[in-house]
């Protein structure tokens, strides 16, 4: 399977959720350029180029294999690149030893030493360092502060909740004020709930010290709710960088579509400027169209609308489907639905009144997104349409 080129989206407009921070438009704190990793034979890191703008949180996202904790490592210096370039404000660091790199990491597992306390956890960093006794002790109070520990220099790691653990980690990187801060996966032990509160407070603790951080996770939604820019990587390679709301919204190939949130793909026909064909029905798309020929739609569940199917046929420009399964799932009724034998999901408000079973109408939104066919726009394993992709993330009990 071919991998296309990675994509630099632009910047969105004033009124797009995804550029509420400015943070991207600044200058690179830190750069990898061309950057390539061997394992033996196998290429884990593939001719990677990323620019981290400074106090932006940057997220490298991918499914597990992709190479994303490899460039993260790469980065700390616990590795050596095969072949490319890592500069810290323009200055190269590629052959700079971890300890010499002004950079602090906060592992998946924690690594806390379950022999010494909190404080003395969180102090080790600034004793390797000889940070007299009297600034460690108001570093590590003042680390513990901003995380929200006061109080628990004394207590052992065991005597911890999985949440706590997290936080002693985050701050034993801060303390030893780090120009930029690198985390593993941090939140995979916990869980659901724990993820979304601790992610927050992550986020939170960020945007007040303004540290430029790199984040790994495969977690789309994690990536999406806290990300300044979105790096995402597939088979060893960065496919597009841009905000969240342009990751989602206009990614620029299948496989970004498909991995960044739930998207049906439809296989359409040019029909002018910023219009398409749809089984007979025209629609409006984002994204620049070709000419003529065929495009395929990602067509998000949240941007079909569903209505009663008017007899006779006539509904008002709108296809036809029918729903075949559905699920409840808090705010939401997802619908399965069938339309000329390929399956669509589509998310319906429960508040909404509209019947979810049966024939039904569907009116297509404005944020529908066309990739060109070829190999840039399908190369994820799949034809165009056949709503393999939906089918395989049905879950909840059907209504």
């Amino acid at each position: 399977m071919r991998v296309p080129e990675p994509t630099v989206t632009g910047r969105t407009p004033a009124t797009d959720p995804g550029s509420l921070t400015d943070r991207t438009a600044g200058p690179p704190h830190l750069r990898l350029v061309e950057v390539t990793k061997r394992f033996g034979a196998h290429v884990a890191v593939d001719r990677v180029s990323l620019a981290l703008p400074e106090g932006a949180f940057t997220t490298l996202l991918g499914p597990s294999g992709c190479g994303k904790t490899t460039v993260l490592r790469l980065v700390a210096g616990f590795y050596r690149p095969d072949s490319g370039e890592i500069l810290l404000r323009e200055r190269p660091i590629t052959d700079v030893p971890p300890h010499r790199r002004h950079m602090a990491m906060v592992f998946q597992e924690y690594a806390l030493f379950p022999h010494l306390t909190v404080g003395e956890n969180v102090a080790y960093g600034l004793r390797m360092r000889r940070v007299p006794p009297r600034e460690t002790a108001r570093r590590v109070a003042e680390a513990l502060r901003l995380v929200g520990l006061e109080g628990q220099e004394r207590r052992f790691p065991h005597q911890l909740s999985g949440g706590q653990q997290q936080r002693v980690a985050l701050a034993r990187a801060l303390v030893v004020e780090p120009e930029v801060l690198l985390l593993d996966e941090p939140l995979s032990n916990l869980d659901a709930k724990l993820r979304v509160r601790v992610r927050t407070e992550i986020r939170q603790l960020q945007e007040r010290l303004g540290k430029t951080t790199l984040y790994v996770t495969h977690d789309q939604e994690e990536a999406l709710a806290i990300s300044d820019q979105i790096a995402v990587m597939h088979a060893g390679r960065i496919l597009q960088v841009g905000t969240p709301t342009e990751i989602y919204f206009r990614p620029q190939n299948r496989i970004v579509a498909d991995f960044v949130g739930l998207a049906t793909f439809v296989e359409a026909e040019v029909a002018g400027s910023g219009r398409v064909r749809v089984h007979g029905v025209v629609v409006p798309v984002t994204g620049p169209l070709p000419p003529t020929g065929r495009v395929t739609l990602v067509v998000r569940p949240e941007a079909v609308r569903l209505t009663p199917a008017r007899s006779g046929g006539e509904d008002g420009g709108g296809l036809r489907g029918r729903v075949v399964a559905r699920a409840f799932l808090g705010g939401v009724v997802r619908c399965w639905v069938d339309v000329h034998g390929a399956e669509w999901v589509v998310d319906v408000p429960v508040d909404q009144e509209v019947p979810v079973d049966g024939v039904v109408a569907l009116r297509l939104g404005e944020r529908v997104h066309a990739l060109p066919e070829g190999p840039a726009g399908s190369a994820a394993e799949g034809p165009a349409g056949s709503g393999e992709g939906p089918a395989r993330d049905r879950a909840g009990p059907t209504m």
